[in-house]
């Protein structure tokens, strides 16, 4: 079975490679391809130009008595940086068990269904297929990582990647055998339940533990900055029990902070040590393989390959459509019954309830700890939400493509089909952005002292009247885009990969951004005048008409675009759409 899989995984490979050259005689393809090398040309070996430069400025400012910047710079945290990353990786390994995705070693391709189940192989050779079929992503991911290190030193970047590649293959393994336990818990009973348990039993404890140990050492000594905190992460690790518990997640990680040949081949023998044994213990649960292997092929249904599945529950859902009414509302209703038949309203409940506790807590801690990291984090989500989240979540016009057969047969004007597709999205994106904006203005006082409390009620009321301005900005240009250049867009939940892919998200990325520059514009030059006549007058509470006014103009650029893309829906042919990447 080695041998035809290395066959396989060698044919797929070259004639991947060669269909991707290929395709690069259409023009999407190869504008695609030059943006995409160009940017991973910059980012990488402009790096690798830059570390050289600082590394000659460090060592020059050694020999002049100067110390280095960088980590050295705080003592002990290079020899307390296993530690610190055992402990994510714990925390990581504990939460995976709760994450509701299974391995992706578990979803074969049709092609895989069909001519290697059946085939005499047994199941410990079909994962070990699957697992060299990875190896190909993981050793790309090794490599980004290894030449995006910061170090002047090729032998360093090796021994980086070489790491870096034993922590994806072990943490690629370990999620495997989560997958392969929840599917013997959920078919098995009795005393294989029981066993089954075992694996989230023993990291749950581990976890218990650890956290254990490290709430006694901060309340006994509670730290009073960085080093105080290496200090204490290091004195926990060194606790025999906790030590014991982090010895195989510190020894994936130790690799990577070595300074000598000899202690780098040591700490990489304590990887691969952890790694068979995950190896080992996913071999042994292959029990449960072929009901993991059937959800994840249910999952996936009859989708063409480089989409994801989406599960849909049945449920009630207490919002009937009404017989009469504005067709954009029977569109948002669509897309809002589809996102609470994925999402669900338990989860929902529980991510706001996660909220308002997290806000009430750090809120009652002060002008320290805790209220200024969520302070920190809202102000940060509420940006990315506001940004990004448009060209994140698609249940517009880039899922509805797919059907587009069907949507010309709907007897609705088509600037009413482009707003009803934007409408749900807009509600959903504003909603997560006002309560990160809330609790942001709420607890800003913890990371903004300086700053008046009127200028942050003021700056957060404003920002929060203009964020739906441009979060509905943004996918207006979105689907006016994936309505005058379809085949630019990936329908659905498809994510092509390869470097043209990659230079077509980041063109489409830079002119959105450029387009919502532009429509925005006029609404920023009549939101500055209205703060240049009132200003003087009302002060921070001046931002509030302000941003009326800008949110205003927006708002009518937004209705005209639709109006003008209309006609562009409409002149749109079924043949235009690609349906398979």
């Amino acid at each position: 079975m080695l041998r035809a899989s290395l066959y396989i995984i060698v044919c797929s490979a070259r004639n991947r490679a060669r269909m991707r050259l290929r395709r690069l005689r259409e023009p999407r393809y190869l504008i695609g391809a030059v943006v995409g090398v160009a940017y991973l040309y910059f980012s990488l070996f402009g790096r690798l130009r830059g570390a050289r430069s600082n590394a000659a400025r460090d060592a020059a400012r050694a020999r002049r008595g100067g110390a280095a910047p960088g980590l050295s710079a705080v003592p002990g945290l290079v020899a307390s940086a296993p530690a610190f990353t055992g402990m994510a990786l714990l925390f990581i390994a504990t939460v995976s068990w709760l994450a509701p995705f299974d391995s992706g070693l578990l979803d074969f391709s049709e092609a895989e269904t069909q001519f290697l189940f059946p085939a005499p192989v047994s199941r410990r050779q079909l994962l070990m297929h699957r697992l060299l079929r990875s190896q190909i992503g993981l050793l790309f991911g090794a490599v980004v990582i290894g030449l995006a290190v910061p170090s002047a030193s090729g032998s360093d970047r090796l021994w980086l990647g070489i790491a870096m590649w034993f922590l994806l293959v072990t943490g690629k393994v370990y999620y495997t055998g989560v997958s392969l336990a929840r599917a013997r818990i959920r078919a098995a009973s009795g005393r294989e339940r029981r066993l089954a348990w075992a694996a989230p039993s023993v990291v749950l404890a581990a976890a218990a533990i650890v956290a254990t140990a490290l709430t006694r050492a901060f309340l006994a000594a509670p730290p009073s900055g960085l080093r105080d905190v290496v200090r204490l992460v290091s004195q926990v690790a060194l606790q025999p029990l906790p030590h014991v518990v982090l010895w195989p997640f510190m020894a994936l990680t130790r690799p990577m902070f070595t300074a000598s040949p000899a202690a780098y081949l040591t700490a990489l023998a304590g990887s691969a040590a952890v790694l068979a044994a995950a190896i080992v213990w996913v071999l042994r649960s292959d029990e449960a393989f072929h009901d993991a292997a059937d959800d994840a092929a249910r999952r996936r249904g009859p989708q063409a390959q480089g989409q994801r599945a989406v599960s849909y529950r049945a449920r009630a859902t207490g919002w009937t459509l009404a017989p009469t009414g504005r067709p954009e509302g029977a569109f948002a209703w669509k897309a809002a019954m589809q996102t609470l038949r994925v999402v669900g309203k338990r989860g929902l409940a529980r991510i706001a309830a996660l909220v308002v506790a997290l806000t009430v807590v750090a809120t009652s801690a002060g002008r320290e700890g805790p209220a200024a990291t969520l302070a920190a984090f809202a102000i940060t989500a509420a940006i990315f939400t506001i940004l990004m989240a448009p060209q994140v979540i698609r249940i517009d016009i880039r899922q509805d493509l797919q059907h587009l057969e069907l949507l010309k047969t709907w007897p609705v004007k088509a600037s009413a089909v482009v707003r009803g597709e934007l409408l749900w999205p807009g509600i959903l994106i504003t909603t997560v952005a006002w309560t990160m904006i809330a609790v942001a203005t709420t607890l800003s006082g913890t990371v903004l002292s300086r700053t008046p409390v009127g200028w942050r009620v003021g700056i957060g009321m404003a920002i929060a009247i203009v964020a739906p301005a441009l979060v509905f900005a943004q996918l207006t240009v979105h689907n006016a885009v994936a309505l005058m250049f379809p085949a630019w867009v990936p329908l659905g939940n498809q994510r092509a990969r390869g470097l043209d892919a990659m230079g077509q998200r980041l063109i489409m990325l830079g002119a959105t951004w450029l387009l919502l520059i532009v429509m925005a514009l006029p609404g920023a030059i009549a939101g500055g005048i209205v703060w240049f006549a009132l200003g003087r007058f009302f002060g921070p509470a001046a931002l509030i008409p302000a941003a009326v006014a800008c949110c205003a103009i927006i708002a009518v650029e937004i209705l005209l675009a639709t109006e003008a893309v209309g006609p562009i829906y409409e002149r749109l042919d079924v043949m235009a759409v690609e349906r398979v990447e």
